[in-house]
């Protein structure tokens, strides 16, 4: 069963039934927990608050951006997930200033910004993303957020219940930006950018067609290394009996995800995960309108939509029941509930 909630025809239901929509026990945009079971676990999701102090702007694509009312996005947030009262955690997918914050302004933003998630009742797990890494270098970044990761990398995995496990990627290991200018990674990605992008500004897709329009700098890739720990890491879950879900900034499918938005080396990340059972769903940010899929070998792709683009008393965050055999996203305003079912 595949389903992406449209809250409204939901709301009329209830509606015949004589039932308000704030009334359906459980039910945020639409979407009810299956009645008599509940959740092994539950998380908070967000993604993308770019925040800045600075007047309200537009993407490249002329979408408009909310830089000062995001960081109000991640307040309300915050109070809805301490007031669950079964919130295990939350996970912030990446991005949490925005580029365009005045180069003396990042590090107290981040620092405002990581204030905020330090009043969620719980822990939290942080993801980088590429405005994160326009403020601050990974020396500064990893450190203030708590990121666990290793040598200046950012994947890591964790068990919230013996029975799943959720693996952090490291969408910016092979990347031009947030490692020092001279470092080997930086100099790979330079390289590849270099093959693939004839563009004297490696930021632009123009001229690059299909999947090639992932090769920009404000993406990256995912390194050897890494991948060898993803796999040995998949195996270990295998042998655990563990379901698993994978989380990475950058998005891992080209249908749940514009192709600009993709990491570079997508596939063989799919490869190797597309090797094992254990995984059940790819949690991304970065396609700031959000995107839903699932792939040939049954795999759900959710990117969530952008704090940042929310007008003013509108909202982007929610959270997931993890079940057996299923994920219930409860999203609220701009993301989408979204049911995700797979064979237990």
């Amino acid at each position: 069963m595949i389903k992406i909630v449209d809250s409204s025809h939901v709301e009329r239901a209830l509606a015949i039934l004589g039932i308000s929509a704030g009334d359906a026990m459980g039910s945020t945009n639409g979407l009810v927990s299956p009645p008599g079971k509940r959740p092994l676990f539950s998380f908070g999701v967000i993604s993308d608050v770019q925040y800045a102090d600075i007047p309200d702007g537009h993407s490249f694509h002329g979408v408009p951006r909310y830089y000062r009312h995001s960081i109000h996005v991640l307040q309300r947030a915050v109070q809805r997930w301490n007031s669950h009262q079964n919130l295990n955690f939350v996970i912030n997918f990446g991005d949490i200033v925005d580029g365009q914050c005045p180069p003396g302004q990042s590090l107290d933003a981040v620092k405002k910004v990581n204030n905020e998630f330090q009043k969620i009742n719980g822990p939290v797990y942080h993801l980088i993303g590429n405005h994160c890494l326009y403020n601050l270098p990974r020396d500064k970044l990893l450190p203030l957020l708590k990121i666990p990761g290793l040598n200046g990398l950012a994947y890591y995995d964790f068990s919230p219940r013996p029975e799943y496990r959720i693996v952090v990627l490291d969408g910016y290991d092979i990347s031009a930006i947030g490692w020092p200018q001279g470092h080997s990674k930086t100099l790979q990605a330079l390289e590849f950018l270099e093959k693939k992008n004839p563009n004297s500004n490696k930021n632009s897709p123009a001229g690059l067609l299909g999947l090639e329009r992932r090769f920009v700098m404000f993406n990256g890739a995912v390194g050897r290394e890494q991948l060898e720990w993803l796999d040995g890491t998949l195996q270990d879950a295998t042998k655990l009996k563990q379901k698993v879900i994978v989380c990475c900034h950058l998005p891992l499918d080209a249908v749940a995800s514009s192709q600009e938005a993709l990491l570079w080396n997508y596939d063989e990340v799919m490869n190797v995960i597309h090797q094992y059972n254990c995984v059940k769903a790819c949690l991304s940010g970065h396609e700031h309108s959000g995107g839903y899929s699932v792939d040939s070998h049954g795999v759900h792709h959710r990117s969530f939509e952008a704090a940042l683009e929310c007008p003013p008393d509108t909202d982007a965050y929610g959270h997931i029941d993890v079940f057996d055999d299923r994920l219930l996203l409860f999203g609220t305003d701009r993301i989408q509930s979204t049911e995700m079912c797979f064979n237990p």
